[in-house]
Order: C-alpha cells, then sequence, then structure tokens
C-alpha cells in the first residue's frame, strides 16, 4: 500500500468507547438495584415488625430483698446459716442468748399464778363479808327487839333510865357496824362483779405480762420469714446486736422481675398487660423469657433521685429521661433458668397487643412458700401457757359472786 493512499483521519470523528464502559454502567445500575431492593425489604420490616416493637436494653432483673432483724437486743449463741445458703421458710437462721428472757418468763408466770390466787382470795372474802353482814344484821334485830321490851318495861318504872341509854346505844353501834359490813361487802364485790378467772383485770394484767415475756423468749430464735438464698451476711458468734440491727438478708429468687428503663418518647404505645420478649445476658440470646407489663412507674427515675434535678437554671440543657416499667417473669422459665438480681436484661414490647388488662388478671400466681409469722406462733403459744396456769390455780374454788 502506498502513501497517497493513506486518507488522514477525519479531525471531528469521537473517540472510541472504552471498552469496560458498559459494564460499569450494568455494575452501577445492579447496585442500585440492590440498594432499593434492601430498602423496600427494610420498609417492609419496618411496617409489618419494627414499627410494632418497643426494645431498651436498659433493663435489670429485681427482686425482694428481705432484711433480717432481731426484734429483741442480746448477744448471738450460734448463727446457723451463711452467704449463698439456700433455705425454706421457717429454717431457723440465728439463735440468741435466751438465759434473761427465760428468766423474766418463770417472773410473769408466777405473777400470773399469784393474781389467780388473788382472784381466789376476793371471791372466797365475798363470802365471808356476805356472812358477816347477815349477822351484824341479826345482832341489829336482837338489839331492837331488847329495846323495845325495855322501853315497855321503863313505861312500868320497871328499868332505869340508864339501862335504856345502854341499850339504845348498842343498837345505834350495831346499825353502825351493819353499814360497814355491807359497804366491805359492796367495796369486795366490785373488785369481783362481772368477772371470772380468765377476764379479772388484775389476772389479765398479768396475762399480757406473761405474753410480753413469752415473745421476748421466743424472738431469740430468728427463722427464716420466706424460702429464698442468703446474702450479705453480716453477724458472727459472740456478737452483742440490738433490736432492729441488720444481720443479714433473704432473696427470694423464685420471685423475680424485671425492671425495663424506656424512654419518655418509647411510651406513647405501651400499655400494662402487654407481652414482653426479654434476653439475658447471663444466659444469651438464644434463651427467652416471656413476660407481662404490669405496671409503669409514677414518675422518671430522676424524679425520685436522692439530689433531683433542678431543671430551673440558666444552662439547662434537655434529657431525654427514662421511665421504670414493671415485667413480670413466669415462676417456671425462673425455675429452668435462674437469674440474679442486678443482672442486665434486654426487653422487647410488642405493641399489637392491646394490654389494659386488670393486674390480677396478668400476674402470674406464686405458690405460697412464706412461713407463718414467728410472733403469731409465739403468741398463740402464750395463750395456751397462759390457759393452763388459770385452770391450774383456780380449779380449787369457784367465782363466789
Amino acid at each position: 500500500m502506498s502513501i497517497q493512499d493513506a486518507s488522514p483521519p477525519t479531525p471531528d470523528a469521537p473517540p472510541p468507547p472504552p471498552a469496560n464502559g458498559g459494564a460499569r454502567k450494568r455494575a452501577m445500575r445492579l447496585l442500585a438495584l440492590l440498594f432499593l431492593t434492601l430498602a423496600a425489604l427494610y420498609g417492609t420490616y419496618w411496617h409489618t415488625v419494627l414499627r410494632w416493637r418497643e426494645t431498651t436494653d436498659d433493663a435489670y432483673v429485681a427482686g425482694h430483698i428481705i432484711q433480717i432483724t432481731p426484734q429483741i437486743g442480746g448477744v448471738v449463741r450460734a448463727v446457723l446459716v451463711d452467704d449463698t445458703d439456700t433455705v425454706a421458710a421457717g429454717d431457723t437462721l440465728i439463735e440468741l442468748d435466751a438465759a434473761d428472757s427465760r428468766v423474766e418468763l418463770d417472773q410473769a408466770e408466777a405473777a400470773l399464778a399469784q393474781a389467780v390466787r388473788e382472784v381466789r382470795v376476793l371471791n372466797a372474802r365475798n363470802d365471808a363479808l356476805r356472812a358477816e353482814a347477815a349477822m351484824r344484821q341479826a345482832e341489829v334485830d336482837r338489839l331492837a327487839q331488847d329495846l323495845a321490851r325495855r322501853e315497855e318495861i321503863a313505861r312500868r318504872g320497871f328499868v332505869s333510865k340508864e339501862d335504856l341509854a345502854h341499850s339504845r346505844e348498842a343498837l345505834r353501834i350495831a346499825q353502825a357496824a351493819l353499814v360497814a359490813a355491807r359497804q366491805q361487802l359492796a367495796a369486795n364485790r366490785a373488785l369481783t362483779a362481772g368477772t371470772g378467772f380468765d377476764n379479772h383485770p388484775g389476772v389479765l394484767q398479768a396475762a399480757a405480762k406473761v405474753e410480753e415475756a413469752w415473745l421476748a423468749w421466743a424472738r431469740a430464735r430468728i427463722t427464716a420469714p420466706a424460702a429464698g438464698q442468703i446474702a450479705r451476711r453480716n453477724v458472727q458468734t459472740g456478737q452483742r446486736v440490738a433490736a432492729g440491727a441488720p444481720l443479714m438478708a433473704i432473696v427470694p429468687l423464685h420471685r423475680l422481675w424485671v425492671e425495663a428503663n424506656f424512654k419518655e418518647v418509647q411510651l406513647g404505645k405501651i400499655r400494662v398487660g402487654q407481652a414482653v420478649t426479654l434476653t439475658a445476658d447471663l444466659h444469651g440470646p438464644d434463651i427467652q423469657y416471656h413476660g407481662r407489663i404490669t405496671g409503669l412507674a409514677a414518675g422518671t427515675g430522676s424524679a425520685f433521685a436522692l439530689l433531683p434535678a433542678q431543671n430551673a437554671t440558666g444552662n439547662w440543657i434537655k434529657i431525654v429521661q427514662r421511665v421504670p416499667v414493671r415485667i413480670e417473669l413466669a415462676p417456671e422459665q425462673l425455675e429452668k433458668h435462674p437469674l440474679r438480681i442486678g443482672l442486665s436484661m434486654q426487653a422487647t414490647v410488642d405493641l399489637r397487643d392491646s394490654g389494659n388488662a386488670p393486674p390480677a388478671a396478668i400476674t402470674t400466681p406464686i405458690p405460697p412458700r412464706t412461713a407463718p409469722a414467728p410472733s403469731s406462733d409465739a403468741l398463740e403459744a402464750a395463750r395456751a401457757r397462759i390457759t393452763a396456769i388459770i385452770r391450774q390455780h383456780s380449779a380449787a374454788a369457784g367465782n363466789g359472786q
């Protein structure tokens, strides 16, 4: 080919497109389509799922912390439990030295027996005073008859005026003695009228002293008011403790709940009775707890703080507040997957649940695991002992009223 045959390039012709331009456009289209698909999927998921949920990780396990305190002071004779021990309701936890209270109880029982015997004396004295009044009445009748005869004879001149004056004086003395005897009988009856050995004021007062001494003696044995685990034990054998001093605590791990702190902007659709799904950091996301909302706190956490916030200041900054929401857990779930007070939880509320159920209908029934009050048992035993003492010391006499 010659040089003359080569045609020069046209200056207005566009440059040839790069070889990868079409591939880049297709990639951009695919990427945009992917983003649109993900946005559509997320929008659908939010519309059907997320907008019906309120979630917070500011949630913690809560429960009752039962303080064990003595009702009387004394020296600790024995401590029968330690931290982390599990106890049942009614188990003995601590024993105090009961020697002094036993002595006081014996003195109170002796005073009660003496009071019953004094009532017996009062009842017997009623009979004696009644007989004395009858005797005084008979004497008055006799002297009145003697005086009448002497006055009849005196009119005939056979009795001196001196003898007649002595007879009248003797009658007045007898009448005065009769009045005194009747007053003594009335006074003694006032001490026993309408009462028996079991309801006489003196006996009741002595019985109250027995009850007080019996309770002090029984309270030397400190028992568990509920089933749970021992925590914060701070008492040792030989230590002198005062009434009301905290010695240890019992945590009923079968009766726990969750306090979830939701932001104020999340509370618009949260209602009592709504279902809640929870997970614990202790067991991981695979184990879920199912509970229900049983109540919303009356105020935010800052409102009940020891030093509440003072927002009326010049450098005020708005802070989103949180409100504690109480969530009940099912006991069977706690037994299967135990929790501890203070553990972190994540709570998700199902807003599709209308809630608004009364608390009695949504609270899971808990089997009773509390022991009878020790004071109630001791009081019943004290009253049985009082009845026995009264019967023993009043059996040999009747009311005599």
